[in-house]
């Protein structure tokens, strides 16, 4: 396969790329948008997917399990793929082993499925998140030299799964993404903020004042296209944010705004999160399905602040953000309102 990394087609700063992808994650947010993304600019791509779940619309697909390596490195030994891109992974769980089964066991068998079927791919690309490092002060954005410290179990598997991916050296050319939170059309987690500005409601669980970092989801797309080929991308890690730290309060007043209606401020104090996250866990206890919301979530919506910095990405590729807040908010309401789900 050619890649020429200081081309790039006409609508965005990624180079051109060719050749063939397997995507992991494509039914979900972010995986869904990369791979229309790589389908739009003519790669084969085919999305792993469950046993028993139905077969892909858009590209192609084949069935897999994570627990089954011989089965992965059958799949690596026949389609031969340039690029491995991993976005699969468990934001619900309850215990520990419930992130791990989602998020480290389908990366290191991943892993071995290369390094058995297919050593020679141009790139193994990892979605982790900023989770993994943990929380930051109000007055300072982590960056990627500072050190790694989780608070809860989500980020502590993310940190187990990138780890899977370093232990490789240079085995396998592999490149780490840290997405900040990431929004925009056809997100299920900030959908919830739209659907209460509609219905005239602006809620806080003690959080209006937290400060966090973001990046629109067709903008997180571009800096996974732009790694995937760049010769400084390999053997690294980045955060993806678009530059602009905001309080929530400043995020939801937006989408307020944005709905066109007048909201009702509703401010609970944090302990009602951390309430909520119990009764969530409790309602799984009886039905098996994992929430959302629990004491895993609540520990990290009682953190100071949440910001990164993505100032290496942009120096190292030459990668910047397109779509800013209020127009990112803009696109999400239409997308919703297309869709009918407000």
């Amino acid at each position: 396969m050619s890649t020429d990394a200081s081309s790039t087609d006409s609508s965005s700063n990624t180079p051109e790329l060719k050749g063939k992808a397997l995507l992991t994650g494509a039914s979900g947010f972010i995986g869904g948008r990369l791979r229309d993304a790589l389908l739009e600019r003519g790669l084969d791509v085919i999305a792993i997917r469950r046993k028993g779940s139905p077969p892909s619309k858009k590209g192609r697909s084949v069935e897999a399990e994570y627990d089954d390596v011989a089965g992965l490195t059958r799949i690596l030994e026949t389609e031969k793929p340039d690029f491995v891109l991993h976005v699969a992974g468990a934001t619900k769980g309850v215990t520990y082993d419930d992130f791990r089964k989602g998020n480290v066991v389908p990366t290191e068998n991943l892993l071995r499925a290369v390094e058995a079927g297919h050593p020679d791919l141009t790139r193994f690309v990892l979605i982790s998140s900023q989770a993994c490092y943990g929380p930051s002060t109000k007055t300072r954005a982590i960056v990627e030299d500072d050190p790694r410290r989780p608070v809860e179990f989500y980020g502590q598997s993310k940190l187990e799964a990138e780890h899977a991916v370093e232990s490789r050296g240079t085995k396998i050319p592999w490149t780490i993404l840290r997405p900040a939170g990431v929004y925009g059309p056809g997100d299920v987690d900030f959908f919830n903020l739209f659907k209460e500005a509609v219905a005239r409601r602006n809620v806080f669980f003690g959080n209006r004042d937290q400060k966090w970092s973001a990046i629109y989801v067709d903008d997180c797309v571009e800096a996974i296209l732009l790694s995937m080929t760049h010769p400084a991308a390999i053997g690294q890690g980045f955060f993806v944010e678009d530059g602009r730290t905001q309080t929530w309060v400043e995020f939801q007043n937006q989408i307020v705004k944005e709905s066109g209606k007048k909201a009702l401020t509703l401010d609970f104090p944090a302990f009602v999160v951390t309430l909520a996250g119990i009764g969530g866990e409790l309602a799984t206890r009886i039905d098996g399905k994992p929430r959302l919301f629990n004491r895993q979530k609540a520990k990290m919506g009682a953190q100071e602040a949440w910001i990164v910095s993505a100032d290496k990405l942009r120096t190292r590729l030459g990668w910047s953000p397109k779509v800013e807040a209020d127009e990112g908010i803009r696109r999400a309401f239409a997308w919703y309102r297309d869709q009918k789900w407000l």
